[in-house]
């Protein structure tokens, strides 16, 4: 399955609690079941006023629904194509 990030625009999203934190991730969670297809949601980042999320799903589509079913903001959603860090370096060429 193709993974996904996902952008989300909330003010202050690196200021919300672990209490609504809690709650984002009930509401996430039951969402991804009820949807009835396959779908991953792996973690996500808050920083700033933006969260940023991974996903995997069979496609874009899928990640708008979980957004449109779950009242969440879904302003960039783009496959991840690729992944490297500090190790990619010492890839052999």
């Amino acid at each position: 399955m193709p993974k996904f990030i996902v952008e989300r625009n909330i003010p202050g999203a690196e200021k919300l609690t672990a209490e609504e934190l809690c709650g984002i991730s009930k509401k996430s969670n039951a969402v991804v079941d009820g949807l009835g297809v396959p779908y991953v949601w792996h973690h996500t980042y808050a920083a700033g006023d933006k969260l940023y999320c991974v996903h995997e799903a069979d496609s874009a589509d899928a990640i708008y629904r979980h957004a449109k079913e779950g009242g969440f903001p879904a302003d960039l959603v783009a496959e991840i194509k690729s992944t490297f860090g500090p190790e990619t370096a010492n890839a052999a060429t």
